[in-house]
């Protein structure tokens, strides 16, 4: 089975090709910020980003390839349940209409113009950022106009719970699991036996601060702010998300440089990264709580979990409450693929979207 995945970003497109489970071709094209410029929004991308992606497959080998499936990356465009979903042109309208906005949105865009270059191929995405299984308190908040609604790293979450499950040759849905993914954003979600019960908001403003993300703010401070004149609605919204967290505070979201100022002996770095590992550790064993006690192990994901500095921080805070297993960075394209030939061999089946 030959299986095409698509995954956007910011200010790059992975691609990569895989027969059956084998990665076959894998690579990152990079968008400059002045090739990006012109464009208003995520979405109206989908062309420029579509004739790299050509260019690159013809480069590869493979611009005559007929794939049995495509799969991208999920967009934000509405709450769903985990799994895997078949595009439609409801789900392109919702991409295309987000609230959300993210480049993610893309991914199910994209896919769709290359399955039909395929005959009777499949298009699907997997496990987006909007996947919502919360329980009934995770919803509520202290104010019935803004209800909790999650947005998180749910594939590679996923992905990490299944593997950490085979490996100690368990099932997921036998398992309660609290796995925090630290990249860019920073996600913390208790698994209830194969359903995320509860998570952070990781793009907009709930949970710990991130390299890049405000995280939660004191509420009033922030109405004040606000109302105060001093910025604009974007400019707010760029320091929640984006020009917010440890980079407000050091100049930089690159933890490995934070890193080095530390080792250099700068107190300021090493305050700022103390904390948001405090405050990330404190969330984490929030969802004692959410669990019950009954944790079956804490894991650690994303490319923060590479530095041994993060990972001994966190211990130090939450070895007492389960074992810390750590699984640094992602590997998104492999956990598209897999969904994707999952659905292909009839071991899983496509939701309707």
């Amino acid at each position: 089975m030959l299986i095409l995945v698509i995954n956007p970003g910011s200010t790059s497109t992975k691609v990569a090709v895989f027969r059956d489970r084998e990665r076959q071709f894998v690579t990152s094209i990079a968008h400059t910020p002045e090739e990006l410029a012109p464009f208003e929004d995520f979405t109206d991308q989908e062309e420029f980003r579509y004739l790299h992606i050509v260019k690159t497959l013809v480069q590869a080998g493979y611009g005559d390839a007929r794939f049995d499936a495509v799969i991208g990356r999920g967009s934000l465009a509405k709450p769903v349940e985990g799994g895997v979903y078949t595009v439609n042109e409801q789900m392109l309208d919702d991409a295309r209409h987000a609230v959300d906005r993210h480049a993610c949105d893309l991914g199910c865009i994209l896919a769709r113009r290359f399955s039909l270059e395929s005959p009777d191929s499949l298009c699907l995405i997997a496990d987006p950022g909007s996947v919502d299984e919360l329980n009934d308190y995770a919803r509520i908040t202290g104010s019935p106009l803004m209800p909790h609604y999650c947005i998180w790293h749910a594939l590679n979450q996923r992905a990490i719970a299944r593997r950490y499950a085979a490996e100690t040759s368990r099932r997921y849905e036998d398992m309660n699991l609290i796995i925090c993914h630290m990249g860019g954003g920073i996600s913390i979600a208790a698994h209830d036996h194969g359903r995320a019960v509860d998570v952070n908001n990781a793009l907009n403003g709930d949970g710990p601060f991130s390299p890049e993300r405000a995280g939660t703010l004191p509420a009033g401070t922030l109405v004040d702010l606000c109302y105060s004149g001093r910025y604009t609605r974007a400019e707010w919204q760029r320091r929640i998300a984006g020009m917010a967290g440890m980079s407000a505070h050091l100049g930089t979201n690159d933890m490995r440089e934070a890193l080095r100022r530390i080792d250099a002996g700068d107190e300021h770095a090493r305050l700022i990264v103390d904390a948001m590992l405090y405050h990330t550790a404190k969330a984490i064993a929030a969802h004692g709580a959410t669990l019950c006690g009954k944790v079956d192990a804490i894991i650690i994901t994303g490319g923060m979990a590479h530095a041994p500095y993060v990972i001994k921080k966190l211990s130090e805070r939450l070895d007492w409450l389960a074992p810390l297993v750590v699984y640094p960075g992602e590997d998104e394209m492999r956990a598209l693929a897999e969904n994707a030939l999952a659905v292909l061999t009839g071991d899983m089946i496509a939701k309707p979207y």
